[in-house]
């Protein structure tokens, strides 16, 4: 029987949802933070080790500022509640994404960075909350600093790009879901999602369950994984 290891999920769906219900965006993203934390705990209940979630694009700073700026805020509340709340679990709490880009507010920065301080020793499990990430810009990453570590061309493998990633202790993904019915990976994890399998479910983020996941990972024990062979 499969087993999901690593767990990514693209959550989408939030500001949708929060329209159909005539209500502002950031009351959408603040919706989806509470199925955030009820999904990932169970998550890690049930035995997957890394939880993945996609919740800021590098793409997304072209958002109404009102929204992006809703977005910041929120993002300060809920990593000094949650981080505490998965800190008791044993859970520690990682950020993949670029940390240099100036447009990231210095308060935030500096919370993001207090968060993964406190959690780092923590061995029960692993969410990374990919903020102001993108799956190429990752990459371009590592390129620049195997250039900058002069490396030749014949030195150079899968494994070489693999070590300079975003917490490149994170392993391969091994399932990636996505919400809102969208059937497409939106620059999340290229590398790592080279052979997760995929499930796109239609229900907006808001409104995904754990009965949802449980579906999910019940689906993926079934697949048959052979990973080209």
């Amino acid at each position: 029987m499969n087993k999901v290891k690593h767990l990514g999920i693209i959550v989408d769906g939030n500001r949708r949802w929060a329209r159909q219900r005539g209500l502002s965006p950031i009351m959408g993203h603040r919706r989806g933070v509470k199925i955030v934390r009820e999904v990932a705990l169970a998550a890690f209940s049930k035995g997957v080790k890394y939880v993945t979630l996609y919740v800021f694009s590098t793409e997304n700073w072209a958002r109404q500022r009102e929204e992006v700026n809703g977005l910041m805020s929120l993002l300060l509340e809920v990593s000094i509640k949650e981080a505490d709340r998965f800190a008791k679990q044993g859970i520690r709490i990682v950020f993949p994404g670029n940390k240099n880009d100036k447009r990231i507010p210095q308060k935030v920065a500096d919370k993001l960075a207090k968060v993964e301080n406190k959690t780092i020793a923590n061995e029960k499990g692993v969410l990374g909350i990919c903020f102001n990430y993108g799956g190429q810009d990752e990459i371009v990453e590592a390129v620049k600093q195997i250039i900058k570590n002069g490396l030749k061309a014949d030195e150079i493998d899968e494994q070489t790009i693999t070590d300079r990633l975003y917490y490149p202790e994170i392993p391969p993904l091994d399932l990636i879901i996505r919400t809102s019915g969208e059937q497409r990976l939106s620059n999340f994890m290229l590398w790592r999602a080279a052979y997760s399998e995929l499930l796109f479910v239609d229900k907006l983020w808001p409104d995904f369950s754990v009965k949802d996941l449980d579906k999910a990972l019940q689906d993926f024990a079934k697949r048959g994984r052979r990973f080209g062979s």
